[in-house]
């Protein structure tokens, strides 16, 4: 827990204002904006959903839309199809089974069409300020990289994640663990000379830095 407390006060430091990079106003276009940035760049997804939040600004709007309007709006996104397909079937969803109201339980929202694990977490801690950990790529990467946790999957690397820091700071720390990721401990190239972390990193490009 020493080890714990020292990252996140070093996390903090690099990111005092960390927050989710995604544009939205409620958790309907949070949870849509969630799920279309699945494999692509928040940047890209926030270029896109002005346009399509103008066209369909609550749930029922876009639960009643026609799938190949919606996909030549968010075409750029990505995997347009399935993606379309998914924030109209889970917009009926939310209408038919929660009147109209993003579900607050993991359970209800991983059982949305388009929504697993990672991005029920992210509405749950960004939307509604529920503590969760949301895991994504950038997470996975830098928190086995700097040996928060010792994780093969997503799911364990959460748990790990949920075991090692108190729950007033899980979103804080995915907010921060998703920027370190994503401007210094990137994939390729990690931007190693600007690391807090080089001492504990476990990863030889990192280390080959000093």
């Amino acid at each position: 827990m020493k080890e714990s407390k020292y990252i996140i006060q070093e996390l903090k430091k690099l990111f005092p204002d960390a927050k989710c990079e995604l544009s939205f106003t409620n958790p309907y276009t949070l949870l849509v904006s969630v799920i279309l940035s699945a494999q692509c760049t928040d940047k890209r997804v926030n270029q896109v959903t002005p346009e399509l939040f103008k066209k369909y600004p609550t749930v029922y709007d876009l639960a009643k839309a026609n799938q190949s309007d919606v996909e030549m709006i968010i075409k750029s996104c990505g995997f347009y199809n399935n993606k379309a397909k998914n924030i109209i079937a889970c917009s009926k969803q939310i209408v038919d089974n929660y009147n109209g109201e993003v579900p607050t339980k993991l359970e209800d929202l991983i059982g949305l069409s388009g929504v697993g694990r990672k991005t029920a977490n992210v509405v749950l801690s960004t939307a509604f300020n529920i503590p969760a950990t949301a895991v994504d790529t950038h997470v996975f990467r830098v928190s086995n990289r700097i040996g928060i946790v010792s994780a093969s999957n997503v799911d364990e690397c959460e748990k790990q994640l949920m075991q090692s820091f108190p729950k007033e700071e899980w979103l804080n720390l995915h907010q921060c663990l998703v920027l370190f990721g994503r401007y210094i401990c990137k994939a390729q190239k990690p931007s190693c000379e600007n690391c807090v972390f080089s001492d504990i990193c476990k990863e030889s490009k990192c280390k080959s830095k000093k």
